[in-house]
């Protein structure tokens, strides 16, 4: 039992030694924050540095990040609703305070030939041309105060793994990606794992 004992503690007294320590800089205001140091939990072995675009119309609201961050969290991409369109580029290493320096936008990339549908209103018929490293149809569920809402457009495959259902206040979101032309207008095939990087609203959580 002893031994047992000792070795138990050895690890404790290991696992806290070699915590990973990083930047964090969260926005004060857009596009602006202040560098602070952050001893991250076990769940988040990065340091990430993030910059998220929000274009609504031709508008861009930039906002920039640094934290601890999990490996999923560690991804470039972009949700395209028509309306709006979000960018996120990322990068992530795994050393002490390695995420010194902030990292560009991604380009505002022209159309790649792929279509999907879109919704104007309740009409969820018109046809969006995707851009970029968009690759797949989404479909979106908003339920807000019991009132569900669905929103149509394109996304890059790197938002398009696993399953994740997000709860954003009183908002649940649901994302659901498929491969194809215009194919979100059929069953839901996937769902995003990344939607909280890239959900297209002004005010963006960055590394939770």
């Amino acid at each position: 039992m002893k031994p047992l004992v000792t070795l138990a503690l050895a690890c404790a007294l290991f696992s806290g030694v070699y915590a990973l320590n990083c930047y964090e800089c969260l926005p004060t205001g857009i596009g602006t924050c202040t560098d602070t140091t952050k001893t991250c939990p076990a769940s988040q072995t990065n340091c990430g540095s993030m910059t998220a675009v929000v274009y609504v119309g031709d508008t861009p609201t930039t906002i920039k990040g640094k934290s601890c961050a999990a490996q999923a969290e560690c991804v470039s991409g972009s949700v395209n609703f028509g309306v709006t369109r979000t960018t996120v580029n990322t990068k992530c290493c795994s050393t002490d305070l390695c995420n010194t320096e902030l990292v560009p936008e991604l380009p505002n990339s022209s159309p790649n030939g792929k279509k999907c549908f879109t919704c104007v209103g309740n009409d969820c018929t018109s046809t969006l041309g995707c851009k970029g490293s968009e690759d797949r149809c989404i479909k979106a569920t908003v339920s807000t105060d019991g009132q569900a809402i669905t929103m149509k457009g394109c996304a890059s495959q790197t938002a398009c793994s696993g399953s994740f259902s997000a709860q954003i206040g009183s908002t649940a979101v649901d994302l659901n990606c498929c491969e194809g032309n215009m194919c979100n207008n059929a069953l839901r095939i996937g769902q995003s794992v990344l939607f909280l990087l890239l959900v297209p609203l002004a005010s963006v959580i960055l590394f939770n």
